[in-house]
């Protein structure tokens, strides 16, 4: 028999934070069920899942793609919801580990530690991180020089005055605030490269360029002061930018429970949610009724000499959605226009088949045309997004595979290790012979071939979530994700994945990375071997 687990207390938060009784019981029982691994069949990989693209021929490409950015079909959508939290981790660490250190301090721990080694590394470079001529302007204020300190080695009051509200607050701002990359006369933030980014390649004729950012809501004061402040650096030559922004709602929030799976309450008593992850943010992209729509993770950009080879590619993958799009919609026409024709169900699915690459699902074909041709119709009408997938390097993070869903079809699937039965030696073999990775550099169409928008919540597989295990007051906790936004949010969309050149992908995950030749001035790509003494 069935116990209601909620207070009249727990039904007033519900309301508070617009979250519906019916969402979180249907959570309680995903906590108890758990959600099924993804069944891998194999990698995706050059002419097997991954279509390559020769720089030859993305000119050709671009061709298709400029007509329909004029018209003012494309946008950017950037997630930007998160803190900066995590790219501070390891110097929080550090400090919480070290109340004061010195050089001989961060010397000695690099050799015994990661967070030591970065650390030490941080310091050593001080001066090519963007952010450094406003920590010594923010210090200068407090009537302090940051040479002198950095002479003192007084780095833990440093790291105060980097990461806390007393000087930069910088592990509490959102990543698209962080200063990321220097230029001669200002350091760009993440969001003031992305704005860079859509002045070049989603501009209509009339020479507006649309943006769209997630955030969350305590950050949208900050944002809006940021992006006005900046905004007239890049609305030149006649460009206008377009800005909008969304929330990630805190009524997406997921209930966290014990390890008994009975709701996790805080020290007040009050029930525990959790942020549900980017998977949320579908209903972000839903509500925002685009067309052609680019998504590309905040911490991935790079400064401007190494843009051009960013937005040659860009306009390719965008080309080649169009040119699927098209034909698809051709296809879908014409099936309106003869739903019992055999000779057009054939034509098709060859096509999906030999110049797609496409799995066609054996139930399509029945002895009976107009049922076949009803589920071709079904199985072509759906959003479609072309992926970029670069070579794996070894970074953390999904890849492209061959995936075999609960009904027995099988479909391209972004999968993340989370995803996967790693003791299931059959399942670790394949997972580990991936040879491509995910850099979350898609482009997606969303709109059907009558012109209207799908309602991208249909298209969710519901069991594609995780379960993660955190802690809250020194209290184990169980935490559920929905599933990811280009995981099982995309699904069932139709798929095509595009081998692009490495150097389009080079993420921010940390903030040493921003010390990476790609993310330095020319001038500075060597500053390694000549660090900066600490």
């Amino acid at each position: 028999m069935f116990i209601n687990p909620f207070t009249p207390n727990d039904y007033h938060q519900l309301r508070q934070m617009g979250i519906p009784e019916s969402k979180v019981l249907q959570e309680l029982e995903t906590f108890h069920r758990g959600f099924p691994f993804a069944v891998l069949e194999r990698p995706c990989t050059l002419n097997d899942g991954i279509i390559p693209l020769p720089e030859n021929e993305t000119e050709a490409l671009a061709a298709i793609y400029n007509p329909e950015a004029a018209e003012g079909r494309t946008m950017k959508f950037v997630p930007a919801s998160g803190a900066a939290t995590r790219m501070f981790s390891f110097l929080q660490s550090f400090a919480n580990r070290f109340q004061s250190f010195d050089r001989r301090t961060l010397e000695e721990q690099s050799a015994l530690s990661d967070d030591g080694r970065q650390t030490r590394e941080f310091f050593e470079r001080m001066k090519d991180f963007a952010f450094y001529e406003d920590l010594r302007d923010c210090l200068k204020q407090h009537n302090v020089a940051l040479e002198t300190w950095m002479d003192e080695q007084r780095y833990a009051d440093i790291l105060r005055y980097i990461l806390t509200e007393a000087g930069l607050n910088y592990s509490n701002l959102p990543k698209a605030l962080i200063r990321f990359h220097k230029y001669i006369a200002h350091a760009r933030t993440a969001m003031e490269e992305h704005l860079t980014e859509a002045v070049n390649y989603v501009y209509d004729r009339h020479l507006r360029a649309r943006i769209h950012f997630t955030l969350s809501r305590e950050h949208e004061t900050a944002f809006r002061q940021a992006l006005e402040a900046v905004r007239h650096l890049y609305e030149l030559n006649g460009k206008r930018l377009e800005v909008t922004i969304s929330f990630q709602e805190t009524s997406s929030n997921t209930i966290a429970v014990n390890p008994d799976n009975t709701p996790f309450r805080d020290t007040d008593g009050r029930l525990v949610f959790r942020p549900g992850g980017h998977g949320t943010l579908i209903n972000n992209l839903n509500e925002l009724k685009g067309d052609i729509v680019f998504i590309k993770n905040i911490d991935n950009v790079v400064p401007d000499h190494l843009k051009p080879m960013t937005y040659r590619y860009k306009k390719a993958l965008g080309g080649l959605l169009l040119k699927y799009q098209s034909a698809i919609f051709n296809y879908l026409k014409r099936m309106d226009e003869n739903p019992a024709s055999t000779e057009l169900a054939d034509q098709i699915i060859a096509a999906l088949e030999n110049e797609w690459h496409l799995y066609v699902p054996q139930d399509l074909r029945t002895a009976d045309t107009i049922i076949t041709m009803r589920r071709l119709h079904q199985f072509l009408n759906r959003p479609i997004r072309v992926c970029g997938m670069v070579k794996n390097e070894g970074e953390p993070g999904g890849g492209p595979f061959w995936v075999r869903n609960h009904d027995g079809q099988v479909s391209c699937q972004i999968i993340e290790q989370s995803q996967v039965d790693i003791e299931n030696p059959e399942q670790k073999k394949i997972w580990e012979s991936s040879t491509h990775f995910n850099p979350v550099d898609l482009v997606c169409g969303v709109k059907d071939y009558k012109g209207n928008h799908f309602h991208l919540p249909d298209f969710v597989d519901p069991n594609t979530g995780f379960i993660s295990i955190k802690s809250k007051d020194g209290k184990k906790l169980k935490a559920l994700e929905v599933p990811g936004l280009w995981n099982g949010a995309m699904a069932k969309w139709i798929t095509v994945f595009v081998e692009v050149p490495l150097i389009t992908f080079n993420p921010v995950k940390t903030i040493n990375d921003l010390l990476r030749d790609e993310h330095q001035h020319p001038k500075t790509f060597h500053a390694q071997n000549n660090t900066n003494n600490i």
